[in-house]
């Protein structure tokens, strides 16, 4: 039997307005792309809250349209990578409805690691394997110059997720460490509330994955919208953010489980059914 995990109420009075909003604001982005830092730096945050945003009247992703928003989004943050560990010239990239031209980068403030995780979820969310090969090669030095401050459990995390894209040894070991670095008596940058309750619950998903235990991952998959859950309803921001919206994480290691066969037994606005079960394949050139 299903587990059901509902979403929390979110208003949606002035959601139509408020996408054209956003969508004009993702086009004044990507006109500018290619040759402006500025564009570039807010990019991807701009373009998942878009993403996310299409998830409050549409809360299955059940509209082409909010497909094409999630679609965007991974492009948006696979470019800035394949730009970042490119040393010169350009790199030429399909984002949206247009193939882009962005300009060698190397390191920036915003090819971090926190950005890495979030455009390797996405990557796996939209199921894009040239492009997930390509993230797993970004070296985490590179993510370290970025000049952003993390705690060291993210770049373990990083490493796991490449070891295992990658097929190499040393995955467990890895998310052991990151996992462990999460603890309260090592973690000192994070938010302690962010940290358990979004940035933990991929890694404890990861776990039964990699051993193939099917129960215990919709178990952990239970507990990770709970606690999504519970973090955006904390204040009344964060119940306004449409940032709650989709667990992205969460989502995105259900997409990975269920391409290796695992059922997944939880239903939640919060992993949108139509990007779990990866309904529009083939529908947009990506």
């Amino acid at each position: 039997m299903a587990t059901s995990i509902p979403r929390h109420p979110y208003p949606t009075d002035n959601a139509v307005e408020g996408m054209v909003v956003l969508n004009e604001t993702v086009d004044w982005i990507l006109e500018r792309l290619e040759r402006s830092e500025a564009a570039r730096a807010q990019a991807l945050s701009t373009i998942v809250t878009v993403a996310k945003s299409h998830c409050a009247l549409d809360p299955l992703a059940g509209k082409i349209e909010s497909w094409e928003a999630w679609v965007t989004a991974m492009q948006t943050g696979s470019a800035l990578f394949a730009a970042a560990a490119t040393d010169e010239g350009s790199v030429q990239c399909r984002i949206g409805k247009a193939t882009r031209t962005i300009p060698a980068s190397g390191p920036r403030s915003y090819t971090d690691a926190g950005n890495w995780v979030s455009s390797f979820y996405l990557a796996l969310v939209c199921r894009e394997q040239e492009r997930l090969n390509r993230l797993a090669r970004v070296p985490i030095s590179l993510l370290r110059e970025s000049g952003a401050v993390y705690d060291e459990y993210i770049y373990a995390w990083v490493d796991a997720l490449q070891r295992y894209w990658l097929g190499e040894p040393g995955v467990m070991d890895k998310l052991v460490e990151a996992v462990d670095g999460t603890s309260p008596q090592v973690a000192h940058v994070a938010d302690g509330e962010q940290l358990l309750k979004i940035s933990y619950p991929p890694l404890e998903l990861f776990h039964p994955y990699l051993t193939q235990e099917h129960e215990k991952f919709n178990e952990a998959l239970s507990d990770a919208l709970t606690w999504h859950k519970e973090y955006w309803t904390g204040d009344e921001d964060r119940a306004m953010s449409s940032a709650g919206l989709v667990a992205l994480g969460p989502l995105a290691l259900a997409c990975l489980a269920r391409e290796a066969g695992f059922h997944i037994e939880v239903e939640s606005a919060y992993l949108p059914k139509a990007l779990l079960e990866y309904a529009w394949a083939g529908e947009l050139d990506t």
